[in-house]
């Protein structure tokens, strides 16, 4: 019953008292900190000496070949695009709740090889098993997060899983600055054997929270599902509100059934729901996130500043990390306050002008330019708030809400492994785009032209096709993408939300939308 009483009723469609099972947001905290962990651990001495080669021209006196770093940091890529594709057939065979348990098993195998690691082969091995484990959460969460949110915070509540990637990189930031200089194993081994302490808190967390709703009715488990319901939503199992919400969970199931059982070229398909274009968006919205430069500046920064003369690149590592933890908080305001679409054109935006600026700036000056090295840093900080603010979490909310419920988990796989292969591009590639070394190209912050004419791509792509889901629910989504395309998404939201009866926060933005949604 789309457009009927989803935008009426309580539940996961609009209770404000709803318990909306933020915790899992936490697995944000596996990818983010092994993403900055990396940046530090491949420039302390002590993992440069084990794994590396001497060279009496470096600072530290050992360094890595370009093909080494390039293999040490994306092959973790590696293991979580297939990590992303597995992600779908455990999703819907073990669940959304068990399937992230599995992930975090999967994960400490991983960290436990990199910790015991004193060669390249076995650490390499180990970053494949985490990125497996990492691949896998990341589909998972927002999967689980979307499925179980009341659709008035559900965008703030997906946002959380960017906000623990953030807080990820920054906590790995201070502790890589705490062990840089111990002349031992430690060093390194500290940093990433931590990491066995978030996969035992979100496993262990994971174990006292209810199953996905959806999921349940989609096995035919209609009692646990309302069990799982009652306790998402927080009213009584025998609430008409857990029945309405229910009726059309398995309404919409069984309009989609009719259509014959998915399979991943269902999702490519050009139907009435437009599946094939809600999977390219899908896809493409997680790709255009991974090249607009953001993993180069945190699996890379390190070695950028100290290539651009910054006295303290660690110091400065931990600054950005701090920019992009806070500005992400605002960002998760904004996604219910004015709304997916208008954050992301106005964070695209913003980040090209900071990244062409960057670069003119970088190409202008020389390393000893104290002045210019000061503008450069403060145009990176810059570019980071924007892209926390709007890119870094939407890209999320956007890919876990627009998929119909028949193709949700594999559709969900596809765009998370696009974000993994483009990560893995990202991290492959850079040693060889900035790097001075033989067979590299040394652009250094010449880069940043490529990174600022992807971030003008950005605009042109949300304008097209990423529509306005705010204050829907994820039924009402499914009749948008029926009846109109996303350039007219914002018109045809009123429209749906018109139609019903808000609940309480949406009345409240209503007076409002008028002015604001016009002006996107």
């Amino acid at each position: 019953m789309p457009g009927g009483p989803a935008a009426t009723g309580g539940g996961i469609g609009g209770s404000k008292k709803a318990s909306t099972r933020p915790f899992s947001a936490f697995g944000g905290i596996l990818f983010g900190y092994d993403t900055g962990v990396i940046n530090g651990v491949k420039e302390m001495k002590d993992w440069l000496r084990t794994f590396g080669h001497p060279d009496p021209n470096a600072p530290s006196g050992y360094t890595i070949s370009s093909a080494n770093e390039s293999l040490v940091v994306s092959i973790l890529s590696a293991g979580t695009f297939f990590g992303a594709l597995l992600g779908a057939p455990m999703a819907d065979y073990v669940g959304r709740k068990w399937g992230i348990i599995v992930a975090c098993l999967v994960f400490v195998i991983g960290v436990a090889m990199q910790t015991a690691a004193t060669a390249i082969p076995l650490f390499v091995v180990g970053r494949v098993f985490a990125g497996l484990g990492v691949g896998l959460v990341s589909c998972l969460i927002p999967m689980y997060q979307s499925e179980c949110s009341p659709k008035w915070i559900r965008g703030a509540i997906v946002s959380m899983y960017q906000w623990a990637i953030t807080i990820g990189l920054l906590v790995a930031a201070i502790v890589n600055n705490f062990t840089q200089n111990r002349d031992n194993h430690s060093s390194y081994r500290i940093p990433i054997a931590i990491q066995f302490i978030w996969a035992a808190i979100l496993s262990g967390g994971m174990l006292f929270l209810p199953e996905s709703p959806r999921w349940l009715v989609k096995r035919g488990r209609d009692e646990d599902a309302a069990v799982s319901l009652s306790r998402v939503t927080g009213h009584k199992r025998t609430d008409p509100e857990v029945e309405v919400e229910l009726e059309e969970i398995r309404a919409n199931l069984q309009a989609e059934l009719a259509l014959g059982e998915s399979s991943y070229l269902d999702c490519f398909r050009w139907t009435k729901n437009r599946i094939a274009l809600r999977t390219l968006t899908g896809i493409f919205i997680q790709a255009w996130q991974q090249v607009s430069s953001i993993n180069f500046i945190f699996y890379y920064g390190t070695t950028f500043f100290k290539n651009s003369g910054i006295s303290d690149p660690f110091l400065i590592s931990i600054a950005t990390n701090i920019v992009n933890v806070f500005m992400t908080l605002p960002g998760m305001w904004g996604v219910e306050r004015f709304g997916r679409r208008r954050l992301l054109l106005i964070g695209a935006a913003g980040m090209c002008i900071c990244e062409f600026i960057v670069a003119i700036v970088g190409v202008t000056i020389s390393v000893q330019n104290i002045a210019g090295q000061k503008v450069l840093i403060a145009f990176v900080c810059i570019y980071i708030a924007f892209f926390a603010a709007t890119w870094g979490p939407i890209a999320w909310v956007i890919t876990g809400e627009i998929f119909p419920l028949q193709v949700r988990a594999k559709a969900m796989s596809l765009s998370v492994a696009s974000n993994w292969l483009w990560n893995f591009g990202i991290g492959y590639a850079t040693p060889y785009l900035v790097n001075k070394q033989p067979g590299s190209a040394g652009l250094e912050a010449k880069v940043f032209f490529i990174w600022g004419s992807t971030c003008f791509c950005c605009i042109v792509f949300t304008y097209f096709c990423v529509p306005e889901t705010k204050g829907l629910s994820l039924e009402q989504i499914d009749l948008m993408y029926q009846n109109t395309l996303p350039v007219n998404s914002l018109k045809y939201r009123r429209r749906l939300m018109a139609e019903g009866t808000p609940a309480a926060p949406e009345k409240e933005e209503a007076r409002t939308e008028e002015r604001v949604d016009d002006k996107a």
